[in-house]
This record gives C-alpha cells, structure tokens and sequence, in this order.
C-alpha cells in the first residue's frame, strides 16, 4: 500500500490547492461595428458581423 515516506509541509500543500491551476476568464474584445464584447474570431451575435462583413442576418 503506497503510504508517504515524509509529512507535507502546509506551504507544498497549499501551494498544489492554490489557484495557480485554475482556468482564467477568456479574453472579451469589442465588436469594431456595435461595440458589443464578443468572444475573440467569433461572429457578434448582436449585429452579425465578423471580420466586417455581414455574415448572419439580423431582424431589426
């Protein structure tokens, strides 16, 4: 049975539970068209653009 040979200090321990590991937010960027926070090389789902052209038509 695996059993550990020394005790863990508090600092090694608490280092591995911090939050180095932990996702970050994605990274939001503003529609060049209506100004709206858009995923990165995504179509802006409120105007329907990406890369300046109209790619998803939008009912006004």
């Amino acid at each position: 049975m695996a059993v550990p040979k020394k005790k863990v200090s508090k600092a090694r321990r608490d280092k591995r539970r911090s939050s180095t590991w932990k996702l970050d937010l994605p990274t939001l960027t503003k529609c060049p068209k209506c100004g709206e926070l858009v995923l990165a090389h995504r179509v802006c789902k409120a105007c329907g653009t990406y890369d300046g052209k109209v790619v998803i038509e939008q009912d006004a």
